[in-house]
């Protein structure tokens, strides 16, 4: 809240510098703020009495908004790539499977690994840990292993995450 939308009877103010100015009614401290062209900024509505600071609020969100783009721009997106696999795969087609897994771990991304059980596949599961096992070693020198294979519902996983 700032300026008029402050109704409360008695505010606890705070100057520009942040020393304490004491607790005041809120139309003596909109009058503190009026004289030095600046705004009442209400900062901790629950406290008993409100405490408000005498502040430029145009500044204010202008460098919070600054802040908020700087630390976007630090801010580095990992994506998730998924790569699905059967437990009856050739290993041609494993191979194939392995280098583009490779190529996303050098691109920074996490991998998520995916065997499909179909029909009576799920009665063998063991198949589809050993070869999650058999995958993960083929990629080790690019990724490490952030969760061991997992058998949820008719599939498994296993996720990647990049090296360093």
């Amino acid at each position: 809240m700032v300026n008029e939308e402050i109704r409360d009877k008695e505010v606890r103010l705070i100057d520009v510098d942040g020393k304490m100015l004491g607790i005041m009614s809120a139309k003596e401290a909109q009058k503190l703020a009026n004289a030095r062209n600046l705004d009442l900024v209400k900062i901790a509505p629950k406290a008993n009495p409100p405490v408000c600071r005498i502040m430029d609020y145009g500044k204010y969100i202008f460098e919070l908004s600054k802040k908020e783009k700087e630390a976007k721009k630090n801010q580095k997106v990992i994506n998730v790539k998924e790569v699905r696999l059967s437990p009856n795969i050739e290993e041609n087609d494993l191979n194939f499977k392995v280098r583009n897994t490779i190529r996303f771990l050098k691109d920074g991304n996490k991998v998520k690994v995916v065997v499909r059980f179909r029909g009576r596949e799920i009665h063998h599961t063991s198949i589809g840990q050993e070869l999650l096992e058999r995958f993960a070693e083929a990629v080790k020198d690019y990724g490490t292993v952030e969760k061991k294979p997992k058998l949820e519902g008719k599939s498994m996983t296993l996720v990647l995450n990049p090296k360093s």
